[in-house]
């Protein structure tokens, strides 16, 4: 790329850093990993950005890019860690240190269908829409993996409250 085609990208870099490490990090649940899947990202989107059309569609093509570099790494056995950045979340109760821990776990529980779009919409901001369209699926399927995932974080977190709702009683 010439430098006056860099300038953008570059922009475009530092304006979503950030985003993007804490979904490749909410992915891999390992911080060394997504390091280098957001790397392995940027290399592959600035090598690809002058053929980028849409250049207001950046965001959504640099998470999907960082969403392809985590299943490579997925591909090639890369070891992934149990931890996740539960203050990257927005949904953590402050009130205990226990709950986080019973956050993460109950994350690193989710299968990966639940927490792709949980983590694209939480972390990435995206619409049902946006994010069925970066999963190439409807936007009612992403609808019901994100009602799925918040009910399956509510009964993996407090497995009580999920038992006497189910009974009936308070």
């Amino acid at each position: 790329m010439l430098p006056e085609e860099t300038a953008p990208f570059e922009q475009l870099v530092r304006k979503h850093a950030g985003d993007l490490f804490r979904f490749a990090h909410w992915l891999s649940r390992d911080r060394q990993q997504a390091e280098d899947i957001v790397q392995e990202a940027l290399l592959r989107g600035w090598k690809a950005f002058p053929g980028l059309r849409d250049k207001d569609a950046g965001k959504s093509w640099l998470f999907s890019i960082v969403r392809n570099e985590y299943y490579r790494a997925c591909a090639k056995n890369a070891p992934l860690a149990d931890a996740v950045e539960v203050e990257d979340l927005e949904i953590a109760d402050e009130r205990s240190e226990l709950f986080g821990f019973e956050l993460r776990e109950a994350l690193a529980a989710l299968p990966l269908s639940y927490r792709e779009p949980l983590a694209l919409q939480v972390l990435g901001g995206y619409s049902c829409a946006e994010i069925a369209a970066m999963l190439n699926t409807t936007e009612g399927a992403t609808m019901t993996r994100l009602t799925r995932a918040r009910q399956a974080l509510k009964r993996l977190v407090s497995p009580s409250r999920g038992k006497e709702r189910k009974g009936g009683r308070p």
